[in-house]
């Protein structure tokens, strides 16, 4: 017998047709600049064990892909070329392994995938961990949806599960205004925080809008000037601009926690910290379903918000890909993959 949702019948799509024997992909032959991205037909992934074959809608675009594409990143997991890049998605369950699995075909769901174990989600379909599934927010498009995960979860992970967010505890966000860093001000801000966030001068209003009770122009103070005995410091940056890990020790209080994002950006900051009498611990993303969920809860509330700043077609990822390099993102990229 078939499992019946308990959800409303709005995230449960019409039966989706035969599947094709190949589909399109933004596809990768070797390390290089954005037009070494380009368009292919590959075959449809096959999934093992507990994975479920999504088709995909949207996906995300994330720092993590440029870097890869690059030879960086995750580049040296790569086993298989042509690679198809890309983390997360959002889109709509077209197999799954048994018939009474939570998430049957038809239902609308958003998530991550273990690329490059498997290929990514810059293609039509994906296959995907039960686990790191969850039904996408009804209150969000698949556009909207597709900008969340990777962002979000590194976020939860960093400010909730890390930082342990509370009230009166001084959180300062670097980059406050980009793909992880919006995400990460709402969280410590819902959790009551005092939060802190760096960001260039047309960002500043739309920067206390999502929770943050102060705002630094790094264009035009050094945030160290301005701030001063911060608990956390969630650093986005790293030494790879203007030093911006090394400076952040200097407004942690004795004691306080510096959490370092970006990988390589600063390969010494835990002695540098240890120096200090700070702590500190670096962070990878986490791809938990069940934190998911309560992040798409929140999203349904409006106690958080995803802001998607560009969309561009599947077609043109080396565009996507070129616009994130720029550096001046306010929330997320998403490519469009497929209609809804």
């Amino acid at each position: 017998m078939r499992f019946r949702s308990t959800r409303p019948e709005a995230d449960v799509a019409a039966p989706e047709p035969a599947l094709p024997e190949s589909m399109r992909a933004t596809v990768l032959d070797s390390p290089g600049g954005p037009e070494a991205l380009h368009s292919a037909r590959v075959p449809l992934p096959v999934p093992i064990l507990s994975e479920v074959l999504v088709r995909v809608v949207a996906a995300g675009v994330n720092p993590i892909d440029a870097r890869t594409r690059a030879g960086r990143g995750a580049c040296d997991a790569i086993t298989a070329w042509p690679a198809t890049l890309g983390y997360d998605f959002s889109g709509v369950v077209v197999a799954t392994p048994y018939e009474s699995h939570p998430f049957p075909p038809g239902t609308e769901v958003f998530g991550m995938t273990p690329t490059p174990r498997t290929p990514g989600t810059y293609a039509e379909y994906a296959v995907v961990p039960s686990l790191s599934l969850a039904r996408k927010p009804l209150s969000l498009s698949h556009v909207e949806a597709a900008g969340v995960p990777v962002a979000a979860l590194t976020a939860w992970g960093v400010v909730v599960e890390t930082a342990l967010a509370h009230a009166n505890q001084r959180i300062l966000v670097h980059a406050g205004s980009g793909g992880v860093g919006h995400f990460a001000v709402q969280f410590a801000a819902y959790f009551g925080a005092h939060v802190i966030a760096t960001g260039s001068p047309n960002n500043l209003d739309w920067l206390r809008e999502l929770g943050a009770a102060e705002v630094v122009d790094h264009t035009a103070v050094r945030f160290e000037e301005a701030v001063a005995d911060v608990d956390v410091v969630v650093d986005l940056v790293g030494n790879a601009l203007d030093d911006t890990g090394t400076r952040s020790l200097d407004v942690l209080r004795p004691g306080g926690l510096l959490i370092e994002v970006p990988t390589g950006a600063w390969p010494g900051f835990r002695e540098a910290a240890s120096a200090r009498g700070i702590r500190s611990t670096g962070y990878k993303v986490v791809p938990d379903g069940s934190a998911l969920a309560t992040v798409g809860r929140l999203l349904d509330s409006g106690a958080v918000r995803v802001f998607v700043d560009r969309v561009f077609d599947l077609a043109d990822a080396a565009d996507a890909h070129r616009e994130l390099e720029k550096g001046h993102t306010r929330g997320k990229i998403v490519l469009r993959v497929s209609d809804d």
